[in-house]
């Protein structure tokens, strides 16, 4: 299995994130590795309040937060948050802390077999409504330690004591999309669908079921986490030539989606993201 990236795709504006809050990416367990992309570890102090954006991945994310108030009044909690639509916005006042798992695209559904991952997307809900285990108790074991290491430990733990029942069509799912997201020539549902051996319904019902959204949504939301990226680390880009190579049929529409997206067309972010480096 892949080990966690080092880049920031998907996150608007990463520096001014970055600057704020200290961000890290570690392994789980190697048992969990095959359904488990990375742990996420977020911590800030902030003396104003910021907030964060980000243009989600097709996963569904298990976190354990605590926002740093008493913990009688406002004790950690933990939340499932299926794949956000649109661009996902959090307020990060005070002092805070989120320790979260992220699960491969495709590898949430063997941990909650009962229903299609399709009923969380958009959605954020208590924890324990999906896995009983996720008490305050569970919680607070791993938003309180001080150091990552135990914090990593905690979350090893919880996700173990899981049921996880091994499904090949996850592994199947959690395949397409990594093809998806590392191939660019793949433009089409059809001609992947094809070349995949599935008819255009099976591989719809599959990423349903399995990955939360659609096969195109997955191919146009990877179109866009490159040109945020382009957008935020080049300096001198020719967007019609990025256009072409994601796959676009011209410009105007990876402007378009670019924009509805992130909320400011790529040129405008480009300058921007140039002016805060």
């Amino acid at each position: 299995m892949e080990a966690p990236r080092h880049d920031t795709r998907g996150i608007v504006d990463p520096a001014a994130l970055l600057s704020r809050v200290r961000f890290r990416r570690h392994e789980p367990a190697e048992p969990l590795r095959r359904y488990v992309e990375w742990y996420w570890l977020i911590d800030w102090d902030l003396p104003a309040p910021y907030a964060s954006h980000i243009v989600p991945h097709p996963s569904v994310n298990l976190t354990f937060q605590w926002d740093g108030a008493d913990e009688e009044q406002a004790p950690p909690y933990g939340e499932v948050t299926g794949v956000a639509l649109g661009l996902y916005a959090r307020k990060l006042t005070g002092r805070g802390r989120v320790c979260g798992a992220k699960f491969r695209p495709g590898g949430f559904r063997p941990y909650a077999p009962e229903v299609p991952v399709s009923r969380w997307t958009g959605v954020a809900l208590p924890a324990q409504e999906v896995f009983p285990q996720a008490t305050r108790d569970a919680a607070r074991s791993v938003v309180t330690p001080a150091d990552d290491h135990a914090r990593v430990a905690a979350l090893d733990a919880f996700l173990l004591t899981l049921p996880c029942e091994p499904d090949p069509q996850a592994d199947l799912a959690m395949d397409l999309v990594r093809r998806i997201r590392a191939d660019r020539t793949v433009r089409r549902v059809g001609d992947f669908a094809h070349a995949q051996g599935l008819s255009v319904r099976a591989l719809q019902r599959l990423f349903s079921t399995y990955v939360g959204v659609s096969p195109k949504w997955v191919i146009l939301r990877y179109r866009i986490h490159e040109a945020l990226e382009h957008a935020g680390t080049h300096s001198d880009i020719d967007w019609a030539t990025l256009a072409t190579e994601l796959g676009y049929a011209d410009q105007a529409h990876l402007v378009r989606d670019f924009t509805a997206t992130v909320g400011v067309p790529p040129a405008a972010y480009a300058a921007e993201a140039g002016a805060g480096g």
